[in-house]
């Protein structure tokens, strides 16, 4: 049984910042390609970064570029996401996932949510103007 439990949600001030963090059990952690995603009401679930099973690669939506950093620490089968000069359409619940599928290339990591596999509970991220 594959767990993810997210950590390091709230709220904040515009301009802030956080560091979500998500533990994973159940599986070989460093073997998978992790994922952040965020959701709010009548919204799509989107993308917001994710990391390749290497740790090597890492992309981010636009909305979030050079504002969000998402890292990996194998030791800790924890997948981290900072988040910098937040602003109020942030707010959102985030969840982290992995992909449990095994990519030729360990540096690949795939951008659609309907291939992560197992997905934690989600933290509220809440940013005020």
């Amino acid at each position: 049984q594959v767990q993810l439990v997210e950590s390091g949600g709230g709220s904040v001030q515009a301009g802030g910042s956080l560091r979500l963090a998500c533990v994973v059990s159940g599986r070989t952690f460093r073997s998978y390609t992790m994922g952040w995603f965020r959701q709010t009401p009548g919204k799509e679930r989107e993308l917001v970064a994710a990391i390749s099973r290497s740790g090597g690669t890492t992309g981010d939506a636009n909305s979030v570029k050079g504002r969000s950093a998402i890292s990996r620490d194998n030791a800790k089968d924890t997948v981290y996401l900072q988040m910098n000069s937040l602003k109020p359409e942030d707010t959102a619940v985030y969840y982290c996932a992995v992909d449990v599928r095994q990519y030729p290339i360990s540096s690949y990591y795939s951008t659609l949510g309907t291939r992560y596999d197992y997905w934690g509970q989600g933290t509220q991220v809440t940013v005020s103007s």
